[in-house]
């Protein structure tokens, strides 16, 4: 089973967002998920690149590779501050739309012992 991270970056430091990130991984993998990246960091994807191929909408071609790695999962985990994210709010209706088992990480951070049963309170089926 595959699941994808959707996760609000916006104002967040690099180490913010690593750690969240981390966090999110570890927790899918103890429910048993393998987690596919959503985070595009190679060359292909810099600003300057994708201003050569004329990408005018920059983050509108970060959400169309997000849903096109959606398609390989059957999940989505989506990280606190979600609903105030443009990107991570389309995919959150994509994921409901298309019937992937949505994840909302926990508000409180859970134990490392708690964190599967924790993290299953909040797994909903379309």
């Amino acid at each position: 089973m595959k699941a994808m991270l959707s996760q609000p970056m916006a104002g967040k430091t690099q180490e913010e967002i690593v750690a969240t990130r981390e966090k999110a991984v570890k927790a899918l993998e103890s429910l048993g998920y393998e987690v596919v990246n959503t985070l595009f960091t190679d060359e292909w994807y810099s600003s300057e690149n994708m201003k050569e191929r004329g990408v005018v909408q920059i983050p509108l071609c970060f959400l169309a590779k997000s849903l096109e790695n959606m398609s390989k999962c059957h999940a989505a985990y989506f990280c606190n501050g979600w609903q105030d994210a443009r990107g991570c709010r389309i995919e959150h209706a994509a994921a409901k739309a298309y019937g992937l088992t949505v994840i909302y990480e926990d508000e409180k951070a859970p134990s490392e012992e708690g964190a599967k049963q924790r993290i299953q309170k909040w797994i909903y089926k379309k």
